[in-house]
């Protein structure tokens, strides 16, 4: 039997040891975005509970929850794409036997990575281009740049385990998804 996550879910490389570290990987990559977002909404909170005090709020509150909302966005890229958690219209494939369900789905999940590929391509060169600029933020002047590195790192990602999931499903035509035991 696989070993199960806290959520109840198999854990993709429980069954196949190859996506343990996939896994492993994406969960890190979820669990930065998470802290990220929290401290945001704490430091939201005790900016606004300083306003209500007297104290005056955190100075720049609203560029770091911008910043930090948009390096934390793409870090869970990795894990949905790793979960198969995106939106699927199965609608006309459902007569398919289950190995030519999964083909074609990895046919997609390729597809899907050659996007996320292309996604992170520009957002490298952006990086690149911005970083030449030397834009900051205007209250707090942290250097924009930055906040492309979770974005790329995020996209590329959900490249690779595309690429490697749906390559698995092309060539084995099996189960590679983490609901299933066993796979």
């Amino acid at each position: 039997m696989a070993e199960k996550t806290p959520s109840g879910l198999t854990k993709r490389g429980a069954s196949r040891p190859r996506f343990a570290w996939l896994y492993r990987l994406c969960l890190v990559a979820a669990g930065a975005g998470g802290l990220a977002a929290f401290a945001a909404a704490l430091m939201v909170t005790l900016s606004v509970l300083m306003r209500i005090f007297g104290f005056g709020g955190i100075r720049g509150d609203f560029e770091a929850v911008e910043l930090v909302c948009a390096a934390c966005a793409s870090l869970f890229l990795p894990y949905c794409q790793f979960t198969k958690g995106h939106v699927m219209v199965d609608l006309f494939t459902n007569w398919l036997p289950a190995a030519g369900q999964r083909r074609l789905d990895g046919f997609w999940t390729v597809l899907f990575g050659l996007g996320w590929s292309v996604i992170c391509w520009r957002l490298t060169h952006g990086l690149e281009t911005i970083h030449g600029y030397g834009d900051r933020t205007m209250l707090l002047g942290f250097p924009l740049w930055l906040i492309y590195l979770p974005a790329v790192a995020g996209t590329g990602l959900s490249a690779l385990v595309a690429f490697i999931i749906g390559i698995d499903d092309l060539v084995n035509g099996r189960a590679t998804d983490p609901m299933t035991e066993g796979a």
